[in-house]
């Protein structure tokens, strides 16, 4: 189903798409892409939403930072210095987080009208950044598929093509809260991590992969996941061809349980300590798989450049279930 939600002041209109299929119902803007509800069951049956999101299209445009529910791109997270060389020549980005770059630049995929096209169960996304664009060098070419599959999982699948040697880093920034109100401190997670990157000033890494043992980063067993994160974890499995289970979030009050997998090496995880109003601090919890921050400045990551004839795929699948 398709609806018209409202214009930008440039008078672009921006719709509205909802899937349902095995008892799940995702709605989606074309807006920055974003998952603006995700509809589940709870162990006893009644449907709630799951994810942190506005009921118009003004909440979005009036609250930016978060990037509620937006694809990202096309760096997700952090680039040092907004700046990096690439085969000899040094690309100066726009700084929209103190020094750095953070999420592609003052106008990242987040704010960006996205064409759409219905595909089976799902819609396809699209979109083309120019060479230059934030001072990424290459013309962009993106497809990003939302569907949903017969067991209601949630299916997101990125691809781009570049007309020049350049960076990409695609995710999607949704906010999960399971119990859907209060906050998320309570939910219990699990994440296949034996190393996170420890970061500096900005958010920005130190270059090291430290061991999570004896830390309050090991989540290699459940626990509570209480708050003060917003870390890039390096997952074990490091880059696959396809996606592999990585992460489960469990809230022990309603028996919801989201489980992610992913073909990405790493996963920032947020717990939205500093998410502003109209949401209190702990809201929601983001799961944004993606490679890891700075990795065109720390050759020692796994590499996120994109060259002509190549095509970068990527995907993310959020399943969900109940105990």
């Amino acid at each position: 189903m398709n609806e018209l939600i409202g214009t930008l002041s440039d008078g672009t209109p921006v719709h509205r798409w909802t899937l349902e299929r095995a008892g799940v119902r995702v709605r989606i803007l074309s807006y920055g892409g974003i998952v603006q509800d995700v509809e589940v069951p709870d162990r006893d049956g009644r449907t709630g939403n799951v994810v942190l999101g506005f009921d118009g299209l003004d909440g979005y445009l009036a609250h930016p930072a978060p990037f509620l529910g937006a694809l990202i791109g096309r760096y997700a997270n952090r680039i040092g210095g907004a700046r990096f060389t690439l085969d000899g020549t040094e690309h100066v980005l726009v700084p929209n987080d103190g020094p750095n770059s953070l999420h592609g630049g003052e106008r990242g995929f987040d704010k960006r009208v996205w064409d759409v096209t219905e595909v089976a169960h799902g819609l396809r996304l699209s979109l083309v950044a120019e060479d230059g664009e934030e001072g990424f060098p290459g013309r962009l070419e993106v497809t990003v598929t939302y569907t949903l599959d017969e067991r209601g999982a949630l299916h997101i699948a990125y691809e781009a093509v570049t007309d020049a040697p350049t960076h990409v880093n695609l995710t999607n920034h949704t906010y999960w809260n399971l119990a859907g109100s209060g906050t998320a401190g309570g939910h219990e997670l699990r994440v296949a991590a034996s190393r996170y990157t420890p970061s500096g000033p900005g958010l920005i890494p130190a270059g090291e992969l430290a061991d999570v043992s004896g830390t309050r980063y090991d989540f290699r067993e459940a626990r509570r996941a209480g708050g003060g994160y917003d870390d890039n974890f390096a997952l074990d499995k490091g880059v696959t061809a396809a996606p592999e289970e990585v992460a489960e979030l469990y809230d022990p009050a309603s028996g919801r349980v989201l489980t992610v997998a992913t073909t990405e090496p790493g996963m920032q995880v947020y717990t939205a300590d500093h998410i502003g109003e109209p949401f209190e601090p702990g809201a929601g919890i983001a799961l944004e798989t993606q490679h890891f921050p700075d990795s065109p400045n720390r050759p020692e990551f796994p590499s996120t450049v994109l060259r002509p004839g190549e095509v970068f795929r990527s995907e993310t699948v959020y399943g969900f279930s109940v105990r």
